[in-house]
């Protein structure tokens, strides 16, 4: 059975580079025998604010959990807005909140890759180990390999939209390896 990758991430603008990026890390998965489904900014953006008051869920939002319920993987990709993860991609993971129950709690024994693109190298770093933080709360596994791009200095991709930098796709490359790879061992 194909192992079933979650892609999350993005901004408002469709094709942003934090999209783009989680597609490749998607795309080099199922060249490797993934299954994959991209929940894109716009997606995410059309999520209700998570409240935990309210355990009602619109259909975008149960097909959201339901979704990650069915994942064997994740990745997020996020711009680094001011060293932090942008709103419409917390709010995603927030929502997750409905997994706290779950007989796999959150991420419990998942791979999580995790991408930053942002404006400057600070903004990258901080956000990726902001990331780190999240994943680690929500007991899951991020690969090794993260991924910080500094959109402004690098040019990740060419005019028709994939990876152009063969660093990057090195990068790319590794973090998919890394996902299909990773095995979770019984703990006896």
């Amino acid at each position: 059975m194909a192992r079933h990758i979650i892609g999350i991430g993005g901004t408002f603008r469709p094709r942003s580079s934090s999209e783009m990026l989680v597609r490749a890390v998607l795309a080099d998965c199922a060249a490797l025998g993934a299954r994959t489904t991209m929940f894109d900014g716009p997606a995410l953006a059309a999520l209700p604010h998570f409240n935990p008051e309210r355990p009602e869920r619109t259909a975008e939002q149960a097909a959201f959990v339901a979704a990650l319920r069915d994942a064997d993987a994740l990745v997020i990709g996020t711009p680094g807005y001011h060293g932090g993860v942008s709103g419409v991609v917390k709010n995603a993971i927030d929502l997750l909140e409905d997994l706290r129950g779950d007989e796999r709690v959150y991420f419990d024994g998942m791979p999580v890759g995790l991408i930053v693109s942002a404006a400057g190298w600070q903004a990258g770093g901080v956000t990726l180990a902001a990331l780190r933080g999240i994943v680690h709360a929500m007991r899951g596994w991020p690969t090794p390999a993260g991924i910080a791009i500094n959109s402004i200095a690098q040019k990740p991709f060419g005019g028709d939209g994939a990876i152009a930098d063969p660093g990057i796709a090195g990068q790319i490359a590794t973090m998919a390896r890394q996902i299909m790879a990773f095995r979770l061992e019984p703990v006896a």
